[in-house]
């Protein structure tokens, strides 16, 4: 688990460790029954059998708590996509763009939570829009995307041995940005994410990075 600064105090003890387990996985679960604006630090508590001012030792209110689910995801995500290549190395960038988006899709379909808040923003429906305020909740200083594109720049850029520069960076932002926006698009469409749409994301973002990729 990697939560960085959501948490009030990082967790030292297992029995800690398992705590905060739990109120995330129970956070998880209760975005998807009822939402994030019914979702209550009390009802976490009660479900994940903690008191509730064990709650406020770690998280400061239900915003921090939602913000240490993002990063959790977030972690999860780029794990998911690092064992995913090790067990089946791909020595052409475009595979790795369509596991990339291949591995969203998956979370979206099968990781509790993930349909409301999946990185940080916190959406009213599957497909958007975010609620204000929720742009930056992986970090105070830049938008959750920006984040996300980092992320992925470095991990892409050590697995392919491309040279790093302010302009793939700046290419990693214009390519999550559109395919966020695309893939909102998807899961409007359709509950489960419109395949078609799911294909032409892959296609434009291939598209755009193979300029700076190839």
């Amino acid at each position: 688990m990697t939560t960085g600064g959501a948490l009030r105090r990082q967790p030292s003890q297992r029995r800690s460790q398992e705590r905060v387990e739990r109120m995330l996985d129970e956070c998880a679960l209760l975005l998807d029954e009822v939402g994030y604006a019914a979702l209550t630090t009390k009802e976490v508590a009660r479900r994940a059998e903690v008191p509730i001012g064990t709650f406020y030792q770690f998280f400061t209110d239900k915003q921090s708590l939602v913000r240490a689910l993002a990063l959790r995801n977030l972690e999860a995500y780029l794990d998911r996509i690092t064992s995913r290549l090790a067990a089946e190395p791909l020595s052409d960038w475009t595979g790795v763009v369509d596991l990339v988006v291949d591995e969203f899709v998956r979370m979206k379909r099968s990781t509790p939570g993930f349909g409301v808040v999946d990185f940080g923003e916190v959406l009213a429906t599957p497909g958007g829009p975010a609620l204000p305020g929720t742009q930056r909740m992986l970090d105070e200083a830049l938008e959750n995307n920006v984040v996300v594109a980092d992320r992925l720049r470095s991990l892409i850029v050590d697995l392919l041995g491309v040279a790093p520069g302010e302009g793939l960076s700046r290419a990693f932002v214009v390519a999550v940005e559109a395919a966020d926006a695309v893939l909102k698009l998807a899961f409007r469409a359709h509950p489960g994410g419109d395949p078609d749409l799911i294909a032409e994301c892959k296609r434009l973002v291939r598209r755009y990075l193979s300029d700076h990729l190839r």
